[in-house]
């Protein structure tokens, strides 16, 4: 498995990886984007923008970059950084297909992205991912498996996604919404000739939806490599907006809310890589201070009491505006 590269890597923040969703397009769900990338969101601002992360990202000991067709041009964005540094080799590169773009690069658009899990999906942004990023992909995952995704029972795609594992490729697949547990344990069953097809899984994790936690467990136990997302719960757990205990655990740390957020994820056992989705370098280096973190039992336990509902949680997420 290519995430066997994170093991040499010895810098405390090798198991934080950076995701380019809040920067590979100008529209996007996190709150506080006013004031992140303010009015200038052209194409060349944000590569700017993302290559500027990229450097930041790789010089203090981040080694796996994740982007999806329907982030926009991050794709793009990050083959480019890849292609000026034909030196770096040590970087894991993952992304995802099943959703495609549809914002026109706009932040106006009445529909940011369209889900399909077809096997003509896979078929056509496999070649669009092929095409920019070519042998630096490493992992290709299913974006946002629900319990009711066609992939999760389409024979012909898990043959499709079984040939590109036997070439090279690891396989692996991402969850949303408030059955993420259920998708991750139909994905465990899902096997091509005995074996299972997946080889990780992205999920959201943070303060605030917890639900997924036993199933991850599972896969981990399973041999899956986990990937953590959402951590920062779309900027929900970042100062201004963190709740008071949050607030509170970060005083105590002296660091931000952000950091103690990503601790909280990073501390549990099966989380192998906890993705920032920082869209500045000062985001960035306050999100990599949570491999410095080091959450007491008190301080567990109060922040145990976030958690929210799952349906509330993702309720709230889907009526977040894209700005």
């Amino acid at each position: 498995m290519p995430f066997a590269r994170l093991a040499s890597v010895t810098t405390p923040t090798s198991h934080i990886g950076l995701g380019l969703a809040a920067v590979g397009r100008p529209g996007y769900i996190n709150l506080g984007r006013e004031h992140d990338l303010g009015d200038d969101r052209t194409v060349e601002a944000l590569r700017a923008r993302t290559h500027e992360l990229l450097d930041a990202a790789y010089a203090q000991g981040v080694r796996y970059f994740d982007v999806a067709r329907s982030y926009g041009r991050s794709e793009e964005f990050l083959a480019g950084w890849l292609s000026a540094r034909p030196d770096i080799a040590d970087v894991v590169v993952g992304s995802k297909w099943g959703y495609t773009y549809t914002a026109g690069w706009s932040t106006e658009a009445a529909q940011h992205e369209v889900k399909d899990h077809s096997l003509a999906t896979y078929e056509r942004q496999r070649a669009e991912t092929d095409a920019l990023l070519g042998d630096r992909l490493d992992l290709y995952q299913i974006h946002s498996v629900t319990p009711d995704s066609p992939a999760l029972t389409d024979k012909e795609l898990h043959g499709r996604l079984a040939e590109a594992a036997a070439s090279g490729l690891t396989v692996g697949f991402s969850t949303s919404g408030p059955a993420q547990a259920d998708a991750i344990r139909a994905a465990l069953e899902v096997t091509v000739d005995g074996e299972p097809l997946f080889r990780t899984v992205q999920s959201t994790y943070n303060a605030l939806e917890t639900s997924a936690g036993p199933a991850l467990a599972e896969a981990h136990d399973a041999g899956l490599t986990v990937i953590v997302k959402e951590g920062m719960a779309n900027g929900r757990l970042a100062a201004p907006h963190a709740p008071d205990v949050l607030k509170a655990v970060a005083e105590e740390t002296s660091l931000g809310c952000d950091a103690v957020a990503l601790a909280l994820v990073l501390c549990r056992p099966w989380a192998g890589v906890v993705l920032s989705g920082a869209a500045t370098v000062t985001q960035l280096a306050s999100n990599l201070h949570a491999a410095v973190v080091d959450l007491d039992d008190d301080q567990l336990t109060r922040l145990a009491t976030l958690v929210e509902d799952p349906r509330a949680y993702w309720e709230r997420r889907g009526g977040l505006p894209w700005h």
